[in-house]
């Protein structure tokens, strides 16, 4: 049974590494797709194609063509020109049997490195030492395809080494039958391992580094979608909050003051063109919250909904960096305090000092949870927002406060690198 267990651990290896292996190759098809067809426009337009080469394909096909080194052998074969013809045949049937294995395995870093490679390895080593001194000319040339399969399986700083002394000793064997090719049987087998090695290492380089970039590019976009989603749910939600708000208040005041609904009204439109200015602003990363205009945004939209506002503000002033997240904390705080919170009173709390800044919204409502609102609303402003000030090294904690009702909690470092980032994540257009 056991056998049997490690018969299909085995067969499951073997399968999930072809079909690595196949998408590996799809994907280098795809590339080389792109060269040739970015190549073919590029002439046509007379400028240099925009897409890089792929390099060789990423498997062992790409040194199947070197196997005709051994058609001298071969050769020798089947003109009866070699003693003990089957020996020989068997000896060709395996060499070459082990370098296809060898060459098919060392596209792949973990199988390249594996035991079995470095034993087959070994055991074409001894089958080319054979073949060498049993039969020597033509078959000495097994020696630079045994360099070729070594550079492609034996990258690192040990293949300098390895280079040397397999050369040094196809050269010592190739002088047993003949000297004066040692030293061409010795050049091209260091010749052929180092270049083999220097190419696909290159060309495994090539492709790491373009599959990061990839991925690189991916997170980018991941990383604006987040910053667009996150940018238009607080500007949407405290805006519309604020135009709900303020046209209750217009409704409640046109039968007994018509001047101070029109003023109500007034602000409708100022909201509404501010929140269009804002919108195109987040669509094209530019925007960075001033804690003032927050503040006083806070304190129009509070008095609308008969919430008074106490804000309070002392300490050292602050960076614009470190404002405008405080801004962004201020407008999601008061949006939630006149849509869920039904209070009459809310203070708003600013302190600075020389290390760290804190921020503190405290309503007198009900004390519900935000992340538990009604009619289906959700936390994910305060969710976005514990994000952003996360990666500029602050928190936010938000609950029920223990004298009642809400509190939200924002603290910030004074100075920080990364709030530029955090701000604005999106490049600006030149």
């Amino acid at each position: 049974m056991r056998v049997w267990s490690r018969l299909r651990c085995q067969a499951r290896a073997w399968q999930a590494g072809r079909t690595e292996w196949k998408a590996e190759r799809d994907r280098w098809k795809a590339e080389h797709e792109r060269f040739v067809a970015a190549q073919q426009a590029a002439r046509k337009t007379g400028r240099a194609p925009d897409v890089d080469h792929p390099g060789p394909p990423p498997t062992g096909f790409a040194l199947l063509p070197w196997l005709l080194m051994g058609m001298g052998a071969f050769s020798n074969l089947l003109q009866g020109k070699t003693p003990n013809p089957l020996i020989g045949g068997l000896g060709l049937l395996t060499f070459n049997s082990l370098y296809i294995y060898v060459t098919f395995r060392s596209f792949d870093r973990e199988r390249r490195e594996a035991v079995s490679t470095r034993v087959a390895l070994g055991l074409m080593g001894l089958l080319t030492t054979g073949l060498a001194l049993g039969y020597g000319g033509n078959w000495l040339m097994f020696f630079p395809l045994l360099g070729l399969a070594t550079g492609a399986a034996l990258r690192g700083p040990w293949l300098g080494r390895t280079g040397l002394l397999l050369a040094g000793y196809a050269g010592a064997i190739s002088g047993v039958h003949d000297g004066s090719d040692a030293v061409n049987i010795a050049y091209g087998t260091f010749l052929s391992s180092m270049v083999t090695a220097a190419i696909l290492g290159l060309s495994e380089a090539v492709r790491e580094l373009r599959a990061a970039r990839e991925e690189l590019a991916r997170r980018a976009v991941e990383k604006e979608r987040l910053r667009f989603s996150r940018d238009l749910h607080d500007l949407l939600g405290h805006t519309l909050s604020v135009i709900v708000v303020k046209s209750e208040a217009a409704r409640r005041l046109a039968a007994r003051d018509m001047d101070a609904a029109l003023g109500q009204i007034t602000d409708i439109e100022s909201v509404g063109r501010q929140a269009l200015t804002e919108i195109r602003e987040a669509v094209t990363g530019y925007r960075e919250g001033s804690l003032a205009t927050e503040l006083t945004r806070a304190r129009s939209a509070l008095s609308a909904a008969s919430v008074e506002p106490v804000i309070r503000q002392s300490g050292t002033p602050l960076a614009p960096q470190t404002e405008a997240l405080l801004g962004w904390v201020v407008r999601e705080a008061v949006t939630n305090v006149v849509r869920h919170s039904d209070a009459s009173r809310c203070e708003i709390t600013i302190e600075s000092g020389a290390e760290q800044a804190r921020l503190a919204v405290t309503d007198n409502g009900t004390g519900e949870p935000v992340s538990r609102p009604r009619e289906g609303i959700g936390g994910t402003g305060l969710k976005g927002l514990t994000e952003r000030l996360a990666a500029a090294g602050g928190s936010l904690t938000a609950g029920p406060s223990p004298r009642g009702g809400f509190s939200v909690t924002a603290e910030l470092p004074v100075e920080s690198a990364e709030f530029a980032d955090v701000v604005a994540t999106a490049p600006r257009a030149c």
